[in-house]
């Protein structure tokens, strides 16, 4: 936006007709604001920035398609992998939008996957930001969403930047944790791929600590970024749970992704309310298994994405609330069920969560095939021991994920965080590529200006027309367990225009031409088509209606 200020001092002016007008002591400015939605989102896209883009296609003469591909390319900007993460986000933007004080959220996370498609579809090609090359050499443990992240923003800025992977493909709990009809594998390996094309080099089935020290790292690289994620599965801690047909939730993910054969049975307990625990619920559901949810805390406690529990729901899946198992019984080496007891909810607890107990004398039993604890996971620090903190989770040091004030080793993602969303991920991989890159090239750091954030209660929420959210197709739960392909029903084009004409490009000017057309003093001039308006502060007497009017916020009288 063109912002074009002329400070005048002049006297109050006679105003046409007779009289006087007040003289106001405050003069209009054009302020960009920051959208609460890209405030909020962990990964700092512009979300505002590719929906007005799609929106505004007409009236600055694009094609759709021309505006899809600059709008993909203004996502991929902060996050390489919308048509990943338009599939598991559980999209914080979207509580933040301002247009839910209106009629219903913007649904940004579905036209992120949308832009997402299309980038795959027309085989755009992610952007380098240098064709010079720095000869730093950085190393990224760990090729999950925070590393290959960190991997995408270093190797654009022209520097020499390998992957070490422990499995035998890239992606880590994002390939092995998530399932394919949540996520299919096509769309990780197509995402994936376009970042290794700008010259990231992969090293599959190397563990860091085993097949290569830590130690040789820090001698080879100039830096090193460690997002070594959380794989290992926690158990409940009761007797028997080392038996043939029990499985941690993160287990029995990776054997499935794997396409190893487990033979769960008809009857399948898991325990927990995560994500994790609803992966893993509903594919063995699809697998053909009765499965019951065991839970002890009520539904509304739940950390799990509420998308993938109405989901479960539909789909038939169990669910045994406010209850925790307490002892298993077994037979010739397999678990045949799980005595567990009722719990009645107290006050929060440090979570935030509703506490528990246990009511006396509520003891029942459930018959299982097979049972699967989907309560947490923790990280595999084999070989990094000098990583790990006294909560078997790695500290850093710094707000860009350094380990020390004057080490040269970086991490971020779920290892840091104690699990964390993946937009998380991928933002601390941005993050820490940053400050990477100034280390390795010696630069200061200059701390960017921050916006005021932009709210609906200082915006003209009447100005926008009532339109109703659109919400993403499925298919049936009945008709979507029969296997495990991919269920969602894509927005289509005319969808894709509407929800990002829902967009109130909060703090940012759209061309609405109010502070035009409001301005009885003729102090707003219009600019050529994309300046939008400038002030004559030597008409305006401050009389604010500019500001008023605003429907985006974009004016403050200062």
């Amino acid at each position: 936006m063109a912002i074009v200020v002329r400070k005048i001092k002049r006297p109050v002016r006679a105003h046409i007709g007779g009289g006087k007008k007040s003289q106001s002591t405050k003069l209009p400015r054009y302020v960009a604001k920051r959208p609460p939605c890209t405030d909020t989102c962990p990964s700092s896209e512009d979300i505002r920035g590719y929906l007005t883009y799609i929106a505004q296609s007409e009236e600055y003469g694009r094609t759709f398609e021309e505006s899809m591909e600059q709008a993909w390319h203004m996502l991929t900007d902060k996050n390489p992998m919308p048509a990943v993460m338009g599939r598991v986000c559980p999209h914080p933007c979207e509580t933040a939008c301002n247009r839910k004080d209106k009629d219903g959220a913007v649904s940004i996370n579905k036209v992120e996957l949308s832009i997402g498609q299309f980038g795959l579809e027309n085989k755009l090609a992610l952007k380098a930001l240098t064709e010079e090359k720095t000869g730093k050499k950085i190393a990224v443990i760990g090729s999950g969403p925070s590393g290959i992240s960190c991997a995408y923003q270093l190797v654009r800025k022209g520097h020499s930047v390998t992957v070490f992977e422990s499995k035998s493909e890239p992606g880590g709990m994002i390939r092995w944790g998530i399932p394919a009809y949540r996520l299919p594998r096509d769309i990780i390996a197509a995402e994936y791929q376009r970042i290794f094309d700008l010259g990231v080099e992969f090293k599959p089935n190397t563990k860091v600590g085993k097949d290569i020290s830590l130690d040789q790292l820090k001698s080879d690289y100039d830096a090193i970024y460690q997002a070594i994620g959380a794989q290992v599965g926690w158990s409940l801690g009761l007797d028997g749970e080392d038996s043939a047909n029990v499985y941690t939730g993160v287990e029995f993910l990776y054997k499935h992704n794997m396409q190893e054969q487990m033979n769960i049975g008809d009857k399948v307990i898991v325990v927990g309310g995560g994500d994790t625990a609803m992966d893993v619920a509903r594919s063995c559901k699809r697998m053909g298994a009765d499965v019951t949810v065991v839970y002890r805390r009520s539904r509304n406690e739940m950390p799990a994405i509420e998308e993938d529990i109405v989901g479960a729901e539909e789909e038939g899946i169990n669910f045994n609330f406010l209850c925790t198992p307490i002892k298993l019984q077994v037979a010739d080496g397999n678990v045949t069920g799980m005595t567990c007891v009722r719990m009645e909810l107290g006050e929060p607890d440090e979570s935030g969560r509703a506490s528990f107990s246990v009511i006396d004398g509520s003891e029942f039993d459930i018959a299982a095939t097979s049972l699967i604890p989907s309560i947490s996971q923790e990280a595999d620090f084999e070989g990094m021991e000098e990583m790990k903190n006294e909560k078997n989770w790695t500290s850093i040091a710094t707000d860009f994920g350094r380990l020390s004030e004057d080490g040269k080793i970086w991490s971020g993602g779920d290892v840091t965080r104690g699990l964390g969303l993946v937009t998380e991920a991928v933002g601390d991989g941005r993050i820490a590529a940053e400050d990477i890159d100034r280390f390795v090239m010696g630069a200061e750091y200059e701390k960017p200006e921050v916006m005021p954030v932009i709210n609906s209660a200082t915006m003209h929420m009447q100005h926008y027309a009532d339109a109703a959210r659109n919400s993403i197709g499925e298919k049936p739960g009945a008709e979507r367990i029969s296997d495990f392909n991919e269920y969602i029903i894509p927005f289509t084009i005319e969808a894709i225009k509407a929800e990002t004409a829902r967009c109130m490009s909060c703090g940012s000017c759209f061309d609405c031409e109010n502070c035009w057309k409001f301005c009885g003093d003729g102090a707003v001039n219009k600019l050529a088509k994309g300046q939008h308006f400038e002030f004559n502060l030597d008409k305006c007497i401050g009389c604010s209606k500019c500001m008023e009017e605003c429907p985006c916020g974009l004016i403050d009288m200062i």
